[in-house]
Formats: structure tokens, C-alpha cells, sequence
């Protein structure tokens, strides 16, 4: 576990320095501007963004309790955050009891998780019945996939090097298997693989272009699915009205279990 989790440590640190070059920005300004669009129109109780806290996903939302999930302690002091955190050191255990969550969002968690497929059965196992989750992907049948695989052999990474990205068609049976439906998907980003916001600026015009002439090949994607639950039927909203009990100040592996006791 400790391999696991320094491998971890090392794909984060990776990523957020990333998400702070030009190319950064500019996914982090488009995933923004659709998660916003995406979440104002979900309703219930409780919701959670896991990782990736450089994007506020859940700002345009108006449930009444909402968190933040990471795998660090913050640097910076949580004192006035909208968001309150919740440690978890293993997105594969997620500190949270089965059915009590709404919505469940995935900035860029699965392709630099070690068990994506752990990932994703957890926030099975933590929504409610008719619950979404949304996540958001880099796409690899882009511009921006092609020039990685390149970067591979001659060790130009364009993107952060160690993330496994997932083609839509593979995330799709993943949620298949779980029961969860796609409802909605976007893919945006189609600027050229550039290194400067110079040369990012002169392809904006490729934004609206792409989603007309060739949609499946932006360089992220965001979906967005429902848990649905056979041989069930709901009469009105299917929330919860309690509140997800997240203990303060308790370590992230007591917390799991204290949780699934209560």
C-alpha cells in the first residue's frame, strides 16, 4: 500500500503542476463553465467532488451539504471555504455510508487511480437509487492523445506522463456493468496540443468548429450518469433528508468504518 500510495502522491503532484501551464487553464476554464451547467440542475442533499480540488465542481449547485474529498491535508487554512473537506487517503474506500449521497463528481480521478475500477464501484456503493455521478476525462482519440502516445517513446510528455487515459467506449461498459445509465456527455478542447497561450488563443475559433465538425475528438470529455436500480420504482424526489455524518478531526481509516457502523 505504501508503493501504491507514493506512485499516488507522485500523479498528483504531477497533475496539479500541470493544471497551472497554459494548457491547464484551459481545461480547467472549459471543465468549469460545463460542470456548472451540469450540476445547477441536480437536486438533493448531499454531494461530493472527489479530488482535483484546482476546480470548485460543485459551486453551481445548490444542495445543502456538500464536500470535497481528498487524499492530502490541505496547505492552505480551510477557515471561510464553502466546501468543507474530508481526508480520505484511498478513493478505493470512500469515507461515506452506502446509499447517502446524491451526486458524486470525478475530475480526472479514474486514469490516475491504480484501480479505477475500485473508484467506480465505491461511488456505485455510496449513491442513492436514480443518484449521478459525473466525470471528466482527457480523451485519448484527440490531438492531445495522439501527441502523449508519441511523447511515450521519446519522453516529450504533453500531459501529466503517468495517467492511463480511458476511451469513452471502455468508461461506457464500465458503467454498464454497474447499472449506470449515461444520460448526457460533452467533449470540448480542441485547440492543437500548444505550449503557450499565444498559440491557445489563436486557435480559439477551433472550440466551436470541433463541436460541429468533429465532436469526438475533443481533447477532454465530461459524462454524466445515473445508478439505476432494477425492479425499483420511485414515487417523487428519491432523497435523502439526512445529512452524511463525517466525523471532525478523525483519521479517514476510522472514519470509514465508524460510518458503516452508524
Amino acid at each position: 500500500m505504501a508503493g501504491i500510495d507514493t506512485d499516488l502522491n507522485k500523479s498528483i503532484i504531477a497533475l496539479d503542476a500541470w493544471l497551472h501551464t497554459p494548457m491547464g487553464n484551459y481545461v480547467r476554464a472549459w471543465e468549469q463553465k460545463h460542470l456548472d451547467a451540469l450540476t445547477a440542475d441536480i437536486f438533493g442533499f448531499n454531494a461530493v467532488q472527489i479530488g482535483m480540488p484546482q476546480i470548485n465542481a460543485l459551486q453551481a449547485n445548490r444542495m445543502p451539504y456538500r464536500w470535497l474529498t481528498d487524499n492530502c491535508l490541505p496547505t492552505e487554512s480551510q477557515e471561510g471555504r464553502e466546501i468543507p473537506m474530508v481526508v480520505a487517503h484511498d478513493f478505493s474506500e470512500l469515507p461515506f455510508a452506502t446509499q447517502s449521497l446524491d451526486l458524486v463528481v470525478l475530475p480526472h480521478v479514474l486514469e490516475f487511480s491504480a484501480e479505477p475500477h475500485q473508484v467506480l464501484r465505491e461511488v456505485e456503493r455510496v449513491l442513492i437509487p436514480e443518484g449521478q455521478v459525473i466525470i471528466c476525462g482527457f480523451n485519448p482519440t484527440s490531438l492531445w492523445g495522439m501527441r502523449q502516445a508519441g511523447g511515450r517513446l521519446t519522453g516529450a510528455h504533453f500531459l501529466p506522463q503517468d495517467g492511463e487515459f480511458i476511451r469513452l467506449p471502455r468508461l461506457k461498459d464500465w458503467l454498464k456493468l454497474l447499472n449506470m445509465e449515461v444520460n448526457r456527455g460533452h467533449f470540448g478542447c480542441y485547440a492543437p496540443p500548444c505550449a503557450t497561450q499565444k498559440w491557445l488563443d489563436r486557435f480559439g475559433f477551433m472550440e466551436k468548429a470541433g463541436d460541429r465538425w468533429w465532436p469526438y475528438f475533443g481533447a477532454v470529455y465530461i459524462v454524466q450518469a445515473i445508478k439505476r436500480v432494477q425492479g425499483m420504482r420511485l414515487i417523487g424526489p428519491a432523497w435523502s433528508k439526512q445529512k452524511v455524518k463525517v466525523p471532525k478531526g478523525m483519521p479517514a481509516t476510522n472514519r470509514i468504518h465508524r460510518i458503516h457502523k452508524e
